[in-house]
């Protein structure tokens, strides 16, 4: 089994390798570590522009595949989050100042990669009026004004429910509109502690009612059952979400929440024939499986 050492990583944090429990994760965990001429391009591109990627502030197992494929994505207002979830690794904190010229060399760091699809997320920013609306709608347009041809998928935080905000975003009309609920009801008040699932549920339920097309995330492992998933599952087809995502949750540090247990392979490869029966026009499902995971291949389906 191979691990990611924390030398590997370069601008990640001291603590960021694969999880704190790795001497007991199954054998199906494994992770080839390469860093070829397209991971470095990348890394060069994010330092000389000064921006950051949920790749390295999530320590996302996922980063050598991904970014050998030329594929990355972007984390705009900063790298230091407002809320502490018990599942999360980036940084909470006090964010610095809004940066307005972000958006624009996001832009221009596509369009050096030549990327033909990009995935934008952000930290929460609980503390601005509009939780960085404006800067996702920004970086969106610049993207599309440097990189037309370009598609977009944006991963929103949940805005505390202000309409104006996702009106702001969808606005925009990117290709696909992204909010992870990340845990089943039940856990999400210890888990998601400043969020609210009743909330993320209704985002998405605005979101396919103002056209967007929607996806959400779902990790397993953290003490939810199997009918819970099903019945996140079920609650986002409700609202007519379009694309599911599952993957196994994987303890970043000892600060954060132990796993519950490990799923086996096939029973995520029964997750998402469940999802695809529900209607969902697809489902990425697998122990490694990420929000952005496969992004690319979501577009044309």
């Amino acid at each position: 089994m191979i691990f990611i050492p924390t030398h590997e990583i370069g601008r990640a944090k001291a603590s960021a390798s694969l999880p704190a429990e790795k001497r007991r994760l199954p054998p199906w965990f494994k992770v080839k570590i390469a860093r070829g001429a397209d991971f470095l391009d990348i890394r060069h591109t994010m330092d000389k522009l000064g921006l950051h990627t949920i790749c390295e502030e999530a320590r996302c197992p996922n980063i050598w595949e991904c970014w050998n494929q030329r594929t990355a994505t972007f984390l705009i207002l900063g790298d230091i989050c407002t809320r502490r979830c018990h599942y999360c690794a980036v940084t909470t904190g006090r964010p610095s100042a809004l940066d307005r010229e972000e958006p624009l060399r996001v832009a221009q760091a596509v369009q050096a990669l030549g990327l033909k699809h990009v995935v934008i997320t952000s930290v929460n920013r609980d503390e601005l009026e509009d939780g960085g609306a404006a800067i996702f709608a920004e970086t969106i347009r610049q993207i599309r004004r440097l990189i037309p041809t370009c598609t977009i998928e944006v991963l929103i935080p949940d805005f505390e429910g202000n309409e104006a905000a996702l009106s702001a975003v969808i606005a925009e009309r990117p290709d696909i509109l992204n909010h992870n609920i990340e845990t089943v009801c039940r856990l999400f008040p210890s888990i998601r502690p400043q969020g609210k699932y009743d909330r993320s549920i209704e985002l998405l339920g605005r979101a396919k009612q103002l056209s967007a097309r929607t996806k959400s995330g779902l990790i397993v492992g953290m003490g939810e059952t199997g009918e819970e998933i099903r019945e996140v599952m079920r609650d986002l087809r409700s609202v007519g979400c379009d694309i599911l995502t599952i993957g196994q949750y994987l303890q970043p540090s000892k600060q954060h929440l132990p796993v519950d247990r490990f799923y086996h392979p096939d029973e995520f490869v029964a997750l998402k024939d469940e999802g695809l029966a529900m209607g969902f026009s697809h489902v990425e499902s697998g122990p490694l499986v990420r929000s952005s995971y496969h992004a690319e291949r979501q577009i044309s389906r």
